[in-house]
């Protein structure tokens, strides 16, 4: 029996502790909508999103990447009701610093969120994007900065498939 290629998550041959910006992207476990108390919320502006506990859980976790990682910078990011987008940036260190790799700064963002809501949040692995350059930056910082606005055309999007185990 042939198993299907699999696409490659990653960039074949790229550091990925190289200092530059990374746009990340998390699914919650089964794509699920857990991070909002009601996903079907409208939303005007990103202030108003409506966080289940397990969205709360998952900002202030994401609060926490900085404090654990002082080299890695989040620039902005936004929970949605079954994804997380990340905008986040490896900065200079001094010598002799270790800087982690996108992977491991995500793994344990992903680790830690679980461990404090006490049940499985998210999918296997996640997608990234190197930003190439300040254009494509600013075009992703508009991007998250809309997304809640845009959520029902997002391709997350799944009607009616709220749960919580809050």
């Amino acid at each position: 029996m042939t198993l299907p290629i699999r696409k490659r998550n990653r960039l074949t041959g790229f550091d990925y502790s190289t200092q530059t910006a990374y746009f990340i992207t998390i699914a919650a476990k089964d794509r699920k909508n857990i991070f909002w108390e009601n996903a079907e919320a409208k939303v005007e502006v990103e202030d108003t999103l409506p966080r289940s506990l397990a969205g709360i859980t998952v900002e202030h976790s994401i609060s926490e990447i900085n404090a654990r990682y002082p080299f890695v910078c989040i620039d902005q990011y936004v929970i949605m009701p079954n994804h997380v987008h990340i905008l986040l940036r490896i900065q200079k260190s001094e010598k002799d610093q270790i800087i982690p790799s996108v992977s491991t700064v995500v793994q344990q963002f992903k680790g830690y969120a679980t461990k404090k809501a006490g049940f499985p949040l998210w999918q296997k692995s996640f997608h990234d994007h190197v930003v190439r350059g300040e254009k494509d930056y600013f075009k992703i910082r508009e991007y998250i900065k809309n997304n809640p606005i845009q959520w029902k055309e997002d391709c997350y999007y799944q009607e009616n498939e709220s749960y919580h185990n809050n």
